[in-house]
């Protein structure tokens, strides 16, 4: 049989490059601790036990523990990212419509984990003052490659006649942003999906636009 033909079809060997798989599985399961307690909560034995990696094996995979959580906001980042130009742009729909979907998924991928996981950028905002100061400025580079994918989308909605023409949609970006993150805490803390809706409608409000009929979100405050 030929093996490396036999390999092209199948899922690629538990271990790739020494380990390469493991390191991913690390990776993973860290960004989920991370976006459930934060940083300082998390510790690397617990993630290492969920791997199933013995523990005193964290440092064959990484330099240390500031090494894990730049790699985490890393992924987190290049996932978000994904998730944004997904939903953003989408040229199939409408500028808003983009944005309404945007919330609409998220708001279900925080109920589907009953409003545990927030962000992990907004939570490690949040513990800056106790972190690895190199950590700044790239969850502030993270935050504002949101904000230019956001204001494109708004200067699409601009062009095409959905939002008015004075509004400055790169301050419109960053305010989306700077409530969004604050809502995710609020619903995360009180585990239901009220303040996500609160902001949503406000934000839509302020552009001028409605949520779509529904949409989903809820009438209290």
């Amino acid at each position: 049989m030929d093996i490396a033909a036999q390999r092209k079809r199948g899922r690629p060997p538990k271990r790739i490059d020494g380990g390469l798989e493991t390191r991913q599985a690390l990776v993973r399961a860290g960004v989920i601790a991370l976006t459930e307690k934060g940083f300082a909560a998390t510790g690397i034995d617990d993630v290492l036990t969920q791997v199933g990696v013995p523990k005193g094996s964290f440092y064959h995979y990484f330099a240390s523990k500031e090494a894990f959580g730049a790699e985490l906001i890393d992924s987190y980042a290049a996932y978000f990212d994904h998730k944004l130009d997904r939903w953003l742009g989408d040229r199939r729909q409408p500028p808003l419509g983009r944005l309404h979907d945007f919330m609409a998924d998220a708001r279900r991928g925080m109920q589907r984990h009953d409003y545990r996981r927030g962000c992990l950028v907004g939570n490690l905002g949040q513990e800056m003052a106790a972190l690895p100061e190199s950590f700044r400025a790239r969850l502030i580079e993270v935050l504002l490659g949101w904000q230019q994918r956001l204001q494109v989308c708004l200067e699409e909605a601009q062009a095409a006649g959905e939002l008015a023409a004075g509004h400055d949609c790169a301050q419109l970006a960053g305010f989306f942003w700077i409530g969004w993150e604050g809502a995710v805490l609020r619903a995360k803390l009180e585990r239901r999906a009220a303040p996500l809706d609160c902001f949503s409608r406000g934000y839509l409000a302020l552009l001028g636009a409605t949520a779509p009929e529904g949409f989903g979100f809820t009438k209290e405050g």
